[in-house]
């Protein structure tokens, strides 16, 4: 899908899960965004395993699982981990995410039963050899404009009784609590709704757009899918943070920063400032009540045999 970090979620800096295809994010340096959007997956391995451990009672011995808008494979890899038996190709449409992502699984002896496919997303997946039994589409759905055509095009590349597995939706990530000490309480909040409205006009402004109640069960159903389950998973990482966490949640802010700076007040940006300036005391890099809380959703859907 080629997008960045403006999504809906504020989880973090940017979807590990999701590049290659939808509005143009050309100027984007893949290779140098790589290792950030590998060390953000990692952190949410526990999540991403969670939903995999559900998968796995859905779907029984995959032959082929496509992780559609896979950027630099971490996910891609716990998939071949959690079925031993499954070729796995990750799909993407970012040529040096996908050079990392088929490095990590040679490094962790997948590289036999893992193949990469290179190309916008989803007309690239044609190129697959056979249909697949289990289909992963993260965060990447909401960057095309017409979600439901999308769908039905994913639904296209799955083998009878196969499953599609979106993970849309679900909670935006929380890293402070309501009233931090310094400015007005509730600046996530506030942060959140700047994104919200960033957000509608992302959509709005993408090629073919078609606005839609995001109903993903009924979505699916109207591309031709069965809808069989919906899901939340939970990534809890309490105060006081790794450091690995605590340097995802100072680059999730400062991206932030950068992203809907202007749109805040003076006063928000002022303490927003203070939170990512490590010289104070005050800031994300120091405080010690910083924590990671996020709910992703996860919704299922069978090719009708």
């Amino acid at each position: 899908m080629a997008h960045d970090h403006d999504h809906h979620d504020t989880h973090g800096p940017a979807h590990e899960q999701g590049h290659g295809r939808g509005h143009d994010h050309g100027d984007i340096d893949w290779a140098e965004m790589a290792p950030l959007l590998e060390a953000q997956a990692e952190l949410y391995t526990p999540l991403y395993r969670q939903a995999m451990s559900w998968l796995a009672r859905e779907v029984t011995d995959p032959g082929l699982v496509v992780d559609v808008g896979s950027g630099p494979g971490v996910v891609s890899c716990l998939f071949a981990d959690t079925f031993p038996g499954a070729r796995v190709v990750a799909a993407d449409g970012a040529g040096p995410l996908l050079e990392r992502a088929g490095a990590r699984a040679a490094r962790l002896g997948f590289g036999d039963r893992f193949g990469t496919l290179t190309g916008d997303l989803p007309g690239a997946l044609a190129e697959l050899e056979y249909p697949a039994d289990l289909m992963w589409a993260s965060q990447s759905l909401h960057h095309l404009g017409d979600q439901r055509a999308a769908l039905a095009a994913l639904g296209g590349h799955l083998a009878p009784g196969g499953t599609l597995a979106i993970l849309e939706g679900g909670l935006p990530a929380r890293f402070l609590p309501r009233d931090i000490g310094i400015g007005r309480p509730g600046l996530q909040a506030r942060i959140r709704a700047v994104e919200e409205d960033m957000f509608a006009e992302m959509r709005a402004d993408l090629p073919d757009s078609v606005a839609e109640t995001e109903d993903w069960p009924a979505m699916l159903t109207a591309a031709g899918l069965k809808h069989t389950g919906t899901r939340s998973f939970l990534l809890d990482l309490p105060a006081p943070l790794s450091d690995a966490a605590r340097d995802y949640v100072v680059t999730s802010l400062s991206m932030l920063r950068e992203r809907i700076g202007e749109s805040l007040d003076a006063d928000d940006l002022t303490t927003l400032d203070r939170l990512l300036d490590p010289a104070d005391e005050a800031s994300v890099h120091r405080r010690q009540d910083v924590f990671v809380l996020v709910a992703h959703t996860v919704y299922t859907a069978l090719r009708p045999v």
